[in-house]
C-alpha cells in the first residue's frame, strides 16, 4: 500500500472520531438539562401535595429570567420535556446513522488493509522472482511480457538440470574443462549457458597482452560460445533462449540500425552460415562449429570469449574434432595470449565417451597455436564429469518380423495405420509422427506418397500435414517443422534424415519410424576417391532415434529392421575424421600456426597416409610452400567456405589471365548447393516432359557449363522462378540454396578485393561463348587437376592421377559420348567407379595445369 494512500486514511479517521466526540458532548449537555428539568418538575408537584402542612418559603423557579405563575412553569417545563425529548431522538438517529457509517467506514478500511496485505504479499512473492530470475538470466522484465517469462521460468525449473546448476556453477569456478553427459530433454543446450554467463569468471576484463616488441591493451571474455553441429539448431536454440531471457530475437536486428538507426541490445545472439545475428551487449552466442574455426583463424586465442560449449560432442564430425584440438592447447597453455585469462571449456553430449575425452584434455600436448614445444607445460589439464539424468517417457520399440523389401510402402502403411487408428492427441499432448529416412531424394518422393494419400481422407478423419527436415532445405522451412501445426484437427507428419536424432526436440511427436540407415561419405585415400552410400546407422543412432518418441509424453518406435539386424549394428558411429577427406581440416591446422600436423593433438588421429596425401595435395594447390608452411595463397584459400580446390578455382577465377569470377562463384554455388540442382527423371514420361526445356540448358562443353547456363537463366528470370524451375525439373529448394551460396559468395569476394559489386539480378542472359568457355574450363583445372582423365584405346577413361578406369555417370550431360580428355570434380563408387561434374578438355590443357 502506498504511503499517501495511508495517510487519506487516517486523516478520515481523525476527522470521524473529532466528529463523534463534539456530537456526543451536545447530547451529554442536553441530557443533564432534561435532569435538571425533571427535578425542578419533582419538587413543585411535592410542594402541592403537602399544602399547609410545610411551612411557607419564597418561591424558586428553574429559570431566574422566568416570571409566570407556577402553572406557567410547569407548561413550560412540560414543553421543555417534549422539546428535549425530541432533540433525544433525532439525536439518537444521528448517533445510529453515524455509527453505520463508521461500520461502514471501518469494513472498507478492513477489506483496503486486508488487500493491500495480500499486495504486498504478492510483491514480495514477485520480489523473490525476480531476484530468481535476475539470478537465473533474465535481465529485463517487460509488463506486457511478464507472465509469459515466469512460464519459461517455472518450465526450466521442472527440467532435470535445474536442481545440479549450483554444481556446475561450483565446478567451473574451480577447473577449467567440464564434460556433462545428459540425455536429451534434460536442458543442457539451453541453460548451462544461462547458468553460466553472471558467473565472475565470465566477466569481460582489460589485460595487457604481447604486441610486437611492447604489450598492448585488450578486452579479454565476457562472452559464452556454444557450438551446434547444424544451422537449424543454432537458430532455434538461440530463440528459444533469448525468449527465455526476456530478450526475444525477433526484438533486435543483427547490428544494423532500427527505423531510427537505434541499435536494440540483447542477451543472446547466434552465427551461422548465411545468417549473423549478434546484437551488442551479447553475452551466449550459438554458432556452428565451422563458424567458430573461422573465429579461431582470426584469434587463436578467442580473446572475447570467457568460456566455450562444445554440444553434441558425441557426432564427432571432423569440425568437432578440430575445435577439441585447439581448445585442448589454448586451456594447456600458458594462456600469455589471453592476458592470463583461463578459457573456460564445457564439453555437452547426449552419450559420450566420457573416459576417453577425460584422457583426451588430461595429457599434455606438443605445442600451442602459433608457439613452439618449448612454451607448452608438461602436465595436462584437470577435468571433471557430471552426469545428469534425462526427462523421458517410456517408449515401445517394435521390429519388423523380417527384412523390409520396400522402406518407402512400409513407411506409408505405417504412416496410414497410426493416423487412422490412434487418437490426434492425449492428456499429455499431440501425437505426432517422426521419420528417418536416408537423405532428400527419399524425403521428397515419400512427402509426395504422403500428400496424395492426404487428399484422399475422409473429413471425420483429422488432416495430414507433410514437414521436410534435411541439411540443405532453407533455414524457413527447416524451423517449419519445429512449429505448431496451423490448424487444430491436423496431424503433423516430418520427415527427416539423422540432422533430427539430437539437439533440437521436434514438439509433438509420439510416434517414431527408424528406417535404420543414414547417408554417409566414405573416403578412399589411395584412389583419391569419395562415397556417399546409405549404410546401417550404429546402435547409438537408433536409440537416440527411439528417444524422441518419449520426450513429450508415452510413445512407441516401429523400427523397419529386424531385432537380428540391430544386434549386429556398430555401437557408435565412426569418427568422420577417419572416414572422410581431411584436406579442408589439415588446410585449416596449417593456417592456423600448426606446423607439425601429425603431432596435433585430435582424440582419434587419422591414418598418417591420408595426412600425407592431404598435404602433398595442398602443395599441388598452392596452398603449401615446398617446406610444408603455409603460403599467401593458402591463407586466402582458407576463408573461403567451400572445400580447398573450390577455393583455388576461386582464386584463379579472379585474376587477369581467367577474369571469370562470376561465372565459377555461378558454377560452384550449383555444385555445393545440396544433392543435385537436378531432379532425376526415372520415368520416359518425366524425360519427355522436361526434354525440350532442358535443351536450353545443356552446354556441349559438360556439365560445368551447363550449371552456369542454369543459374544464369534462373537469376535472369523475372515472373516465377518456381515454375521456371517446376518446368525444367529443377529443385526449386536447391536453386534457392544456391542462390544463397551465390550471395555469399559474391560479398566475400568484394570484401576481400577480389572484384567490385556486381550489378544486382535480374540481368539479360548472354550465352557463354566457346572461346570463354575454355577459359573457365582451364580456371577449373586450377583446383581439379588431380582429377582428369584420358579416353583409352578402349574406349574407357584411366585417370591420370592413380591410373583408375572410371565412367562418366548416367546424371552427366556427356553419359555415353566419346571425348579425348574430361574433367570431373567428384569421384565416387556406387556400383563401379564414377565420374561426376564432368567436363570435355583437351590432354595438353592437364600437363599446362599441373605445370602451373
Amino acid at each position: 500500500m502506498s504511503g499517501t494512500h495511508q495517510k487519506m486514511l487516517d486523516q478520515k479517521m481523525e476527522y470521524s472520531r473529532r466528529r463523534e466526540t463534539e456530537q456526543n458532548e451536545q447530547v451529554r449537555q442536553e441530557v443533564i438539562r432534561s435532569r435538571m428539568t425533571a427535578e425542578a418538575s419533582r419538587r413543585a408537584n411535592s410542594q402541592r401535595v403537602l399544602g399547609s402542612n410545610k411551612p411557607t418559603v419564597k418561591k424558586e423557579f428553574l429559570f431566574e429570567d422566568f416570571d409566570g405563575t407556577q402553572q406557567e412553569q410547569e407548561q413550560e417545563i412540560e414543553n421543555n420535556l417534549l422539546e428535549v425529548s425530541a432533540v433525544l431522538a433525532d439525536v439518537h438517529d444521528e448517533v445510529s446513522a453515524l455509527g453505520n457509517e463508521l461500520d461502514v467506514q471501518n469494513r472498507v478500511i478492513d477489506q483496503l488493509t486486508e488487500r493491500s496485505e495480500v499486495v504486498i504479499d504478492d510483491i514480495r512473492r514477485g520480489q523473490t522472482k525476480l531476484d530468481l530470475l535476475s539470478r537465473s538470466g533474465i535481465r529485463r522484465i517487460q509488463p506486457a511480457t511478464f507472465g509469459l517469462e515466469l512460464r519459461f521460468f517455472a518450465a526450466r525449473q521442472a527440467l532435470p538440470l535445474w536442481t545440479r546448476r549450483d554444481e556446475i556453477r561450483g565446478i567451473l569456478r574451480q577447473k577449467d574443462v567440464l564434460v556433462l553427459v545428459g540425455e536429451t530433454g534434460s536442458g543442457k543446450s539451453t541453460q548451462v549457458p544461462q547458468y553460466l554467463f553472471q558467473e565472475p569468471w565470465c566477466r569481460s576484463r582489460k589485460v595487457k597482452v604481447k604486441a610486437g616488441a611492447g604489450t598492448e591493451e585488450v578486452r579479454v571474455g565476457g562472452m559464452i560460445a556454444i557450438t551446434q553441429p547444424r544451422r537449424v539448431a543454432a537458430t532455434t536454440l538461440a530463440h528459444r533462449v533469448s525468449r527465455e531471457a526476456g530478450t526475444p530475437l525477433s526484438e533486435h536486428n543483427s547490428g544494423g540500425g532500427g527505423a531510427n538507426g537505434a541499435v536494440s541490445k540483447g542477451l543472446v545472439g547466434y552465427s551461422v552460415r548465411f545468417d549473423h545475428r549478434v546484437p551488442p551487449g551479447t553475452k551466449i552466442k550459438y554458432l556452428t562449429e565451422g563458424m567458430l574455426l573461422q573465429e579461431l583463424l582470426r584469434d587463436p586465442h578467442l580473446k572475447q570469449y570467457s568460456a566455450i560449449i562444445v554440444d553434441e560432442v558425441h557426432e564427432r564430425s571432423v569440425d568437432v574434432d578440430l575445435l577439441l584440438g585447439f581448445l585442448k592447447q589454448i586451456v594447456s597453455g600458458d594462456k600469455a595470449g589471453r592476458g592470463g585469462v583461463p578459457l573456460k571449456v564445457v564439453i555437452m553430449s547426449a552419450t559420450a565417451d566420457v573416459e576417453g575425452i577425460r584422457r583426451f584434455f588430461s595429457e599434455s600436448v606438443s605445442h600451442s597455436p602459433g608457439s613452439q614445444p618449448s612454451l607448452m607445460p608438461k602436465s595436462g589439464t584437470s577435468v571433471d564429469f557430471l552426469q545428469i539424468e534425462g526427462r523421458q517417457f517410456p517408449v515401445d520399440i517394435v521390429h519388423t518380423p523380417k527384412p523390409v523389401p520396400d522402406i518407402q510402402q512400409a513407411l506409408l502403411k505405417l504412416v496410414f495405420k497410426f493416423h487412422t487408428e490412434e487418437a490426434l492427441s492425449d492428456k499429455h499432448g499431440r501425437k505426432d509422427i517422426l521419420a528417418f529416412l536416408t537423405g532428400q531424394e527419399e524425403i521428397e518422393a515419400a512427402q509426395k506418397l504422403i500428400e496424395e494419400y492426404a487428399s484422399t481422407l475422409a473429413s471425420n478423419l483429422p488432416k495430414l500435414k507433410v514437414f521436410p527436415l534435411f541439411g540443405q532445405l532453407s533455414m524457413e522451412a527447416q524451423h517449419e517443422a519445429f512449429q505448431p501445426v496451423k490448424g487444430g484437427f491436423t496431424r503433423k507428419v516430418v520427415l527427416a534424415t539423422n540432422i533430427a536424432e539430437t539437439s533440437v526436440t521436434v514438439p509433438g511427436v509420439r510416434y517414431v519410424i527408424d528406417c535404420g540407415k543414414a547417408k554417409v561419405k566414405q573416403f578412399r585415400p589411395r584412389l583419391g576417391m569419395e562415397s556417399l552410400l546409405a549404410k546401417p546407422i550404429s546402435k547409438s543412432s537408433a536409440i537416440q532415434r527411439a528417444g524422441r518418441a518419449g520426450r513429450e509424453g508415452p510413445g512407441k518406435c516401429f523400427r523397419l529392421y529386424t531385432e537380428e539386424t540391430y544386434e549386429t549394428l556398430q555401437e557408435t558411429d565412426l569418427p568422420e575424421i577417419l572416414r572422410t577427406d581431411i584436406l579442408s581440416a589439415v588446410l585449416t591446422m596449417k593456417a592456423r600456426g600448426i606446423d607439425d600436423v601429425l603431432s596435433f593433438p585430435l582424440m582419434d588421429p587419422p591414418e598418417v597416409e591420408s595426412v600425407e596425401k592431404a598435404l602433398l595435395h595442398l602443395h599441388i594447390l598452392g596452398a603449401l610452400s615446398d617446406d610444408g608452411s603455409i603460403t599467401e595463397t593458402g591463407r586466402k584459400m582458407v576463408l573461403f567456405p567451400v572445400t580447398p580446390p573450390y577455393a583455388r578455382v576461386l582464386l584463379a577465377a579472379a585474376e587477369a589471365k581467367y577474369d571469370c569470377l562470376l561465372e565459377a562463384i555461378d558454377i560452384i554455388s550449383c555444385i555445393t548447393a545440396g544433392e543435385d540442382i537436378f531432379l532425376q527423371l526415372r520415368s520416359e514420361e518425366a524425360k519427355e516432359e522436361a526434354e525440350e526445356y532442358r535443351k536450353e540448358l545443356s552446354r556441349r562443353e559438360g556439365d560445368l557449363l551447363t550449371y552456369l547456363t542454369t543459374m544464369q537463366l534462373y537469376a535472369a528470370e523475372n515472373t516465377d522462378r518456381a515454375q521456371w524451375c517446376k518446368d525444367r525439373k529443377i529443385h526449386v529448394r536447391n536453386m534457392k540454396q544456391a542462390l544463397n551460396i551465390r550471395k555469399q559468395l559474391r560479398g566475400l569476394c568484394v570484401r576481400e578485393g577480389m572484384m567490385e559489386p556486381p550489378p544486382p539480378d535480374p540481368q539479360p542472359f548472354t550465352p557463354t561463348s566457346p572461346e570463354q568457355a575454355a577459359v573457365i574450363l582451364k580456371c577449373f583445372l586450377k583446383g581439379f587437376a588431380l582429377k582428369t582423365a584420358i579416353l583409352a584405346p578402349d574406349s574407357s577413361y584411366v585417370t591420370s592421377h592413380g591410373k583408375h578406369v572410371v565412367a562418366i555417370h548416367p546424371s552427366s550431360v556427356l553419359h555415353g559420348q566419346k571425348k579425348e580428355a574430361i574433367m570431373f570434380l567428384e569421384h565416387v563408387y556406387t556400383q563401379k567407379n564414377y565420374a561426376k561434374k564432368v567436363s570435355a578438355i583437351q590432354a595438353s590443357w592437364i600437363a599446362d595445369a599441373l605445370e602451373e
